[in-house]
């Protein structure tokens, strides 16, 4: 709709641009999990769901060809080839709005034209920052679980609290559900068993944030010292999740488990196990005012920068720090878990991301000209389309401010890096970000 179509009254403050720079400046002020989603434009015309492949290494080649098979057309060597594994991205359509009643809101007409344009800005900078959490945390989470209920004797199907990051396998780079065909190794207890089937609960009972609790059946029968209530259940390909005192489960935790300086270079280190390249040379760690404040408390890290409290930057700015090669970066979006699975202790989860972790595929046709013709007032402002509309009630009294994104968030996995082509990698299906689980 063109601006002449609103009242004369309203003309100058949108020909001023107001409204745009309000609505601008209320996305980036939100600092959170959307900073580390590396963006891509998802083009016009090919489905709602993208599959990207993404190719492998090969193996190196430490031993000589030995000069007696170097014969033949093919010189003695068998032709390799490198392995590929596809993620895909889903657009999902999000939108808000609200009213605004030029008679009734007369007096402060201006302001809480401002307000709204405001308030639009920071529910969908806050929305896009919950679903690139979401989007982040949930891979991170898979494989990591432990048992509901002890077995009373030896059976193949146990209860277990999560079962993300057991209902798939890689398959030639393919996720494929777990089966007899395609098992998945899987510890429980301390002993490794073959998945064959996985079944959510009818009643989900998960303490995961966003978890889902489930059966997991096996090939063979699980002993009950392995089963019984409490023990971990791991993954052979799960995600990597760092707890001080080497705590196995969350519900391990203890009062005294906090947040310290070792237990961030455990993390880092595993990082940089898998070749996990930094975000612009250190690895961005995304925790809440709790967890630093921890943090500070540490005596190592306390120790590590005694008598520079005045002039290192650590303490000063932007909590960065090049000997620990993390980014600090403090939200409030950040998962606060309190049900009773610890006593009632809060357990918190802080993550270490590296380049890549996330990505977030951004539709391309939100700001197309069919869409939003040249004489309307829609923005697009950070890939989100803020919109006016005029007036269409039969008193032409009430506009409608509204905003939406076309999008997905998806973290990509990294099955095709192994021990073969990188010697310290890791099993892990998701190898560049590790959370950390802590008491606060």
């Amino acid at each position: 709709m063109g601006i002449s179509n609103f009242p004369a009254s309203l003309q100058p403050i949108i020909q001023q641009g107001f409204l745009e720079r309000e609505f601008e400046q209320a996305l980036r002020s939100r600092l959170g999990y959307r900073m580390v989603a590396d963006r891509e434009s998802f083009s016009v015309g090919i489905g709602e769901t993208l599959t990207k492949t993404r190719a492998g290494l090969m193996p190196s080649v430490t031993t000589p060809m030995a000069a007696s098979t170097n014969t033949n057309l093919d010189n003695g060597l068998t032709p390799q080839g490198w392995g590929v594994e596809q993620y895909t991205v889903t657009l999902n359509f999000y939108a808000a709005t609200q009213d605004l009643n030029m008679v009734t809101s007369r007096v402060g007409i201006a302001s809480q034209f401002l307000q709204n344009a405001s308030t639009n800005g920071e529910q969908a900078a806050r929305s896009l920052d919950e679903l690139a959490r979401n989007a982040l945390f949930a891979p991170y989470f898979g494989g990591n679980t432990r048992v509901l209920t002890t077995l009373a004797s030896a059976g193949p199907t146990i209860a277990v609290d999560d079962i993300r990051g057991f209902t798939t396998v890689y398959v030639n780079g393919v996720q494929t559900a777990v089966s007899a065909v395609n098992p998945l190794t899987v510890i429980v207890g301390s002993n490794p068993y073959s998945l064959i089937s996985v079944t959510p609960a009818l009643s989900d009972q998960s303490t995961a944030p966003n978890g889902i609790s489930g059966q997991l059946t096996f090939a063979t029968d699980v002993s009950v010292t392995d089963a019984a209530a409490g023990n971990p259940v791991v993954a052979g390909t799960a995600s990597a999740i760092v707890r001080p005192s080497g705590r196995a489960t969350t519900a391990m935790l203890q009062a005294g488990d906090t947040l310290s300086m070792s237990v961030l270079l455990d993390a880092v280190a595993t990082l940089r196990m898998n070749a996990v390249p930094e975000v612009d040379g250190a690895y961005n760690c995304y925790l809440d005012p709790v967890s630093a404040r921890q943090l500070f408390s540490d005596p190592d890290f306390r120790q590590l920068f005694q008598g520079a409290t005045s002039t290192n930057p650590v303490f000063r700015q932007g909590m960065v720090n090049d000997f620990l090669g993390l980014r600090f970066i403090t939200t409030t979006e950040a998962y606060v878990q309190t049900a009773g699975i610890t006593n009632g202790l809060a357990v918190r989860r802080p993550i270490i991301c590296g380049k890549g972790a996330l990505i977030e595929a951004d539709f391309a046709g939100i700001g197309a000209e069919d869409v939003a013709p040249k004489d309307a007032l829609v923005s697009i402002i950070d890939n989100v389309a803020m919109v006016t509309r005029e007036p269409i009630d039969r008193l032409q009294q009430i506009i409608a401010q509204s905003w939406y994104w076309i999008g997905g968030f998806c973290a990509p996995s990294d099955t095709t890096t192994t021990p073969t082509t990188v010697p310290t990698a890791t099993n892990s299906n998701f190898k560049r970000a590790v959370m950390i689980e802590h008491i606060g």
